[in-house]
């Protein structure tokens, strides 16, 4: 299978990086610094669930669509433009929807915001990156961009690699966006649907808190927080059952390439 970064007639008709390429990116880094600058990232927290409820049930209950659409469009925004929170809303989410429609929705809007930044990124400056990688890069791109798909899925999958470089990295070398979304959409399944539980299960852990954070507010405190750590749903054997799925999606790389070792291999390649 050729490798899926650009050709060389493609990438040779990318000779520098021009401010209509580039619009796209300022457009993204600007929204980013006004909600980072204003604090506007700071609502997607568990203070926020907590102080808002019931009128967030209300809601759904009453324009469920709605309030559907209104989820995915934030979680769709926050991934677009790498705001950290994404974990906090795959667990209201599983709150607001259960486990099935919280995970789906955080499922095809993560998929969809990580496309967007994807194709804005791959816009601006895969083809000018491609075309300027050396011989020994180019090589190292080659062999990514022919088993892309394993490699994504395991860094998908793998909870120690941050989202938005995952989102990142992939558009840079050249990868194809079908295997891009496919990757993405599949790696992320896992541990959304462990945290969409973990939302759908929270009502509780809510209720029990809320008393004790509304009293904190009244009495005029600053520090007023829910005592509640989501990452606590990163288990031990969470993670490794995570990384094992990880090195599954592996196998075919190693496969092949213990295959290509093989005598004879190269022969069998020159007569196909």
């Amino acid at each position: 299978m050729p490798p899926e970064h650009a050709s060389a007639p493609a990438a040779q008709r990318v000779s520098r990086l021009t401010p209509a390429r580039l619009a796209p990116v300022a457009v993204i880094v600007l929204v980013a610094a006004v909600v980072f600058a204003t604090g506007a990232h700071h609502h997607l927290s568990l203070e926020t669930l907590v102080r808002h409820r019931d009128a967030l049930s209300a809601f759904v209950d009453a324009h469920y669509a709605a309030a559907l659409a209104a989820f995915m469009a934030v979680y769709i925004t926050a991934v677009s433009l790498s705001i950290p929170g994404a974990l906090i809303l795959t667990i209201t989410g599983g709150f607001l929807f259960g486990v099935m429609a919280g995970g789906a929705a955080v499922v095809v809007a993560g998929t969809t915001g990580a496309s967007i930044i994807f194709l804005i990124a791959r816009s601006a400056f895969g083809e000018y990156v491609v075309r300027r990688a050396g011989p020994r890069l180019s090589k190292i791109l080659d062999g990514f961009c022919a088993d892309a798909f394993s490699y994504l899925l395991f860094l998908r999958l793998v909870p120690i690699f941050p989202f938005f470089l995952v989102n990142l990295a992939p558009a840079l070398v050249g990868v194809r966006l079908r295997t891009f979304v496919a990757a993405t959409a599949l790696g992320i399944i896992p541990a959304t649907f462990v945290f969409a539980s973990v939302g759908a299960g929270l009502d509780s852990v809510i209720h029990a808190q809320a008393y004790a954070y509304h009293a904190c507010l009244a009495a005029g405190r600053a520090e007023c927080r829910v005592d509640f750590d989501p990452g606590a749903a990163l288990t031990p054997q969470l993670i490794g059952a995570l990384v094992a799925l990880g090195l599954l999606a592996l196998v075919p790389v190693v496969v092949k390439r213990l295959s290509a070792r093989r005598p004879g291999s190269e022969r069998r390649s020159d007569s196909e």
